[in-house]
């Protein structure tokens, strides 16, 4: 059987790496390539804030030809669609028919998804989708994954919860409005070991920083959605 040739949309994070996890066990795709947005100013993983060194290293360690879209600190929707345009462009000319996302269960964002990918003759796969989110943060801590706090929402956590590892404790102990997954924007985080890595990522854990951001009015994929207009957030800085 003809296998899908599939590239995966490869944020560094928990979510990415079970979704990535179940695809590589699926006999009817094959993983060519990730890609990852990076905020050019910076060099750090859009929203995350990882260094693109660590990125760098987890896709080596993940033996997965790895390429990168760069875009502004803010980009406009326009920007951010043109360069998705010229990344899915090149892809399809290489023979890719198929792309997959560790999205759990957004749907907006995922008809986003799917509508602006369908102008391509692409087909999105959300390997997760609709899956109980705390059942699933189980599954992976359970399949030998391990995963850091890079940054968090300070609309729910503080200073002392980024640069936390992810175990069992950390999930009986989240706050009752935070998805386990924190698939609403609360935290994101830094996969450095599991069973899909050649070998685990190395680093030091190095100072944490508060910032501020104004919600974009057009932007479908805010970090947080928050009723207000504007938002902080505490990154916890890896250092390879």
């Amino acid at each position: 059987m003809n296998k899908h040739k599939t590239y995966f949309n490869w944020s560094s994070g928990k979510d990415s790496a079970l979704a990535l996890y179940h695809l590589l066990q699926d006999h009817r795709y094959t993983v060519n390539e990730l890609i990852t947005t990076v905020n050019s100013h910076y060099n750090r993983v859009s929203m995350h804030g990882l260094r693109k060194e660590l990125l760098e290293a987890q896709t080596k360690s993940l033996n997965i030809p790895a390429s990168l879209i760069e875009l502004p600190e803010m980009p406009s929707m326009q920007l951010y669609e043109q360069k998705m345009l010229e990344t899915t462009s090149r892809l399809k000319k290489a023979g890719f028919t198929h792309t997959a996302f560790g999205d759990i269960f957004l749907e907006d964002l995922r008809t986003y998804r799917e509508n602006q990918l369908a102008k391509q003759g692409f087909k999105a796969i959300f390997p997760l989708w609709k899956q109980d989110t705390k059942a699933l943060l189980n599954e992976f801590l359970d399949l030998g994954f391990k995963t850091i706090i890079v940054c968090a929402n300070s609309k729910y956590f503080g200073e002392d919860f980024v640069g936390t590892v992810i175990d069992k404790h950390f999930i009986n102990n989240l706050p009752e409005d935070v998805d386990p997954c924190g698939e609403n924007g609360e935290f994101h985080t830094f996969c450095f070991d599991g069973p899909i890595f050649k070998e685990p990522i190395e680093f030091t854990i190095g100072e944490k920083v508060y910032r501020e951001y104004i919600t974009p009015k057009t932007d479908n994929d805010s970090i947080c959605k928050n009723d207000s207009e504007k938002y902080g957030v505490w990154y916890c800085d890896l250092i390879p």
